[in-house]
């Protein structure tokens, strides 16, 4: 990981950047159920939709849920007040549209910079598998991947695999916590079953396995279901960006850099 440093503040900010299907939601889930925090749902997707025009389930509710200009989502994320020492803000990096933050995705010098950013990633396989079940014909714009490391490269910050937080969430989000200069807490390895107040309005479409969920499940059904055919090629383009960030994951069985 290139290293950040995090100046002593008296709260915090962590933008969490993932693709659909990679475990986001109960990533959410896992820092909500923190007594020091609160989160946002996938803040931008209203904002993506009114631009890009896309018909996505539930569409009309989650444009009128939400603002649609992309600078006063930006504003409010990076300064409107909090109520909780930490925010937690799930983001979709395809949500983030070049248009959105100067200089696009990675644009330096932004509003971007002032959080504190980390990435979930997900073997695309896995990802597509599931995706395919929702979407018949998902596109690598869909998947957000070529978003996600830009982002990386220009503000850097930790990078956890779904995997690694199936197979061990304590040591991962333990890992997690201290580069993102937080103390781990137990709370977030379990939280009560059910829908959430701060689930976004598209919570019904998509959120009905987490909303089953009291913790981080070995894998979800079906998860090790084979990819379709069609998809091989899709895999093939996915795969240099998750290449590309899977060697910085902060993974348990890594000894650390001396």
């Amino acid at each position: 990981m290139r290293p950040v440093s995090h100046p002593e503040t008296a709260t915090v900010r962590v933008a969490m950047w993932s693709g659909p299907r990679n475990l986001s939601t109960a990533m959410m889930r896992s820092f909500e159920n923190r007594a020091d925090c609160s989160v946002v749902d996938e803040p931008l997707y209203a904002a993506y939709l009114a631009a890009t025009g896309l018909d996505h389930p539930g569409r009309d509710e989650v444009v009128a849920s939400q603002p649609t200009d992309p600078a006063v989502v930006l504003a409010e994320l990076v300064e409107g007040p909090l109520a909780t020492p930490l925010q937690y803000q799930k983001h979709m990096t395809h949500h983030l549209l070049p248009g959105f933050v100067p200089g696009g995705p990675g644009g330096r010098g932004g509003p971007l910079g002032a959080l504190r950013h980390a990435f979930l990633v997900r073997d695309p396989e896995r990802v597509l598998t599931s995706y395919a079940k929702v979407r018949d014909e998902p596109t690598l714009e869909d998947l957000g991947l070529p978003q996600q490391v830009e982002l990386f490269e220009t503000h850097g910050g930790p990078v956890v695999d779904a995997a690694d937080v199936l197979r061990d969430p304590r040591g991962t989000l333990g890992l997690l916590c201290a580069a993102l200069g937080l103390a781990f807490d137990e709370a977030m390895l379990a939280w009560p079953a059910g829908p959430r107040g701060s689930d976004g309005v598209w919570a019904p479409h998509w959120y009905a396995g987490v909303e089953a969920s009291t913790g981080f499940a070995t894998d979800s059904p079906g998860a090790a279901d084979p990819l379709p055919d069609r998809l091989r090629p899709l895999l093939e383009r996915c795969r240099p960006y998750y290449d590309a960030l899977a060697p910085y994951r902060l993974s348990p069985d890594t000894p650390p850099t001396p």
